[in-house]
């Protein structure tokens, strides 16, 4: 595939949310990110032909998505897509928060109080940005194995595209020496009204999704940088420094740190 020099127009998809090509980002060494060699996107089992076309001209090696059997059974599975080959490296458990989940599509606003209001929705998110770091080196590092050998252009979703793809995407871009700040600033880009998630609950009614309700829900569906922060200090609390946190927690050696910039940077 040719490299592309510079990104091609967003495109406006109609069944996808939140896509974007991880291309331009500044590295700490003075280079960027390759155009054209890592996507990010939420799920795309509500790709429509057209959508499905224009994943097609991408010509994607890999599209590796993180959700659950729970969330595939919810969303449905990806289309197919000419020639890729799908991988799913689940990043949460079905059953971890599935009862949550399920109050939070379904529960009245007595209940959303109970369980969200008072920090409590935003200090979840935290705790499970946290938990991906800690409890995930194994799925994380397959997927930065992967890249590394043959895997790219790849797309990474998971439901929403922001949580889950959103902390595999920082891993592969700390891993290839992409300036914090950069992978910051393309995080709270799920933030933007185009890409965010459609809020979906049992109930349409105006009392199921009034201002208080979406009050509630917002830190569940926001990209906040807090977020993203603690899954930083947590690669410092737990391994001293990224550099450690890549060698000993994912397991990459010198040659496949050069493989993946070799691939994904210029």
């Amino acid at each position: 595939m040719t490299q592309q020099a510079s990104p091609s127009a967003e495109p406006d998809l109609a069944g996808v949310r939140n896509f974007r090509d991880v291309g331009g980002l500044p590295t700490v060494d003075g280079g960027r990110t390759r155009y054209g060699r890592l996507f990010r996107s939420g799920h795309l089992a509500h790709a429509t032909e057209t959508d499905t076309a224009f994943f097609d001209a991408l010509a994607l090696h890999t599209v590796f998505d993180f959700r659950n059997a729970a969330d595939q059974r919810l969303e449905g599975p990806d289309v197919e897509l000419t020639g890729v080959r799908n991988v799913n490296i689940p990043l949460s458990d079905p059953a971890d928060g599935t009862e949550f989940w399920r109050m939070v599509r379904d529960g009245n606003i007595d209940q959303l109080r109970e369980v969200l209001a008072d920090g409590k929705a935003a200090a979840r998110m935290t705790d499970s940005y946290r938990r991906m770091i800690a409890e995930r080196t194994a799925e994380h590092s397959r997927v930065l194995h992967a890249l590394a050998e043959d895997s790219v252009p790849a797309l990474m979703h998971c439901a929403a595209g922001k949580d889950r793809a959103g902390l595999a995407i920082a891993v592969t871009l700390l891993a290839v020496g992409v300036e914090p700040d950069a992978i910051r600033a393309d995080y709270v880009k799920s933030n933007d009204p185009h890409r965010r998630y459609r809020v979906r609950r049992g109930s349409d009614s105006p009392e199921a999704m009034n201002a208080e309700v979406m009050s509630l829900l917002a830190p569940l569906f926001d990209a906040r940088v807090e977020y993203l922060d603690a899954a930083f200090d947590t690669i410092e609390e737990t391994w001293g420094t990224t550099d450690a946190y890549l060698e000993q927690g994912l397991r990459l050696s010198p040659e496949v740190r050069a493989a993946l910039r070799e691939r994904l940077t210029e």
